[in-house]
């Protein structure tokens, strides 16, 4: 997992600037986007700051989504069965 892009990822979705995140964590402003860039490495301290700020765990943080080939490909390998029950499943949320 590349920390930087999963951080910029989440501070997007959260609708946060840099600065916005950095002052709501209260960490530098400077690091963070050092951080962001590749440039300079993330404490857990600091990481766990950056989430609380954002609302979300450190598990959430480290869970990695599925790409939607990942998703075609589990799809592919149900049986029709499987997959009519998955899609009536779907439907129904």
């Amino acid at each position: 997992m590349d920390v930087s892009k999963r951080i910029i990822s989440l501070r997007e979705c959260c609708g946060l600037t840099q600065n916005g995140l950095a002052e709501k964590a209260g960490v530098s402003q400077t690091h963070l986007r050092r951080v962001e860039r590749g440039q300079a490495d993330i404490t857990i301290g600091h990481l766990q700051l950056l989430c609380d700020a954002m609302s979300i765990s450190m598990e959430e943080f480290f869970k990695e989504e599925k790409t939607s080939d990942e998703i075609s490909a589990a799809f592919s390998k149900l049986s029709p069965k499987q997959k009519a029950f998955l899609l009536a499943f779907l439907e129904s949320l």
